[in-house]
């Protein structure tokens, strides 16, 4: 395991402390959690677009051509 040291504005630190606490969690878990989510997104972004890029629009066409134009029925909610 690394050790990071960073600086943040006073502000930032007690916002940490606080949303740390209210999570049961140490500040230290917390920035891990955060920074493993913002990962998450920006890998998953890079993901999407590398998808999209490989996708034909003619295809997708093609392929929504075929959905009925229909209204989808009424569903109970529990």
């Amino acid at each position: 395991m690394s050790t990071l040291s960073i600086r943040l504005p006073d502000s930032l630190h007690e916002r940490l402390k606080q949303m740390a606490e209210k999570e049961g969690v140490s500040m230290n878990q917390f920035i891990a959690l955060a920074l493993s989510e913002k990962i998450s997104a920006l890998h998953t972004l890079d993901y999407l677009k590398e998808r999209a890029a490989r996708g034909e629009r003619r295809e997708f066409e093609a392929i929504l051509s075929r959905v009925p134009d229909v209204e989808p029925e009424e569903q109970d909610r529990l």
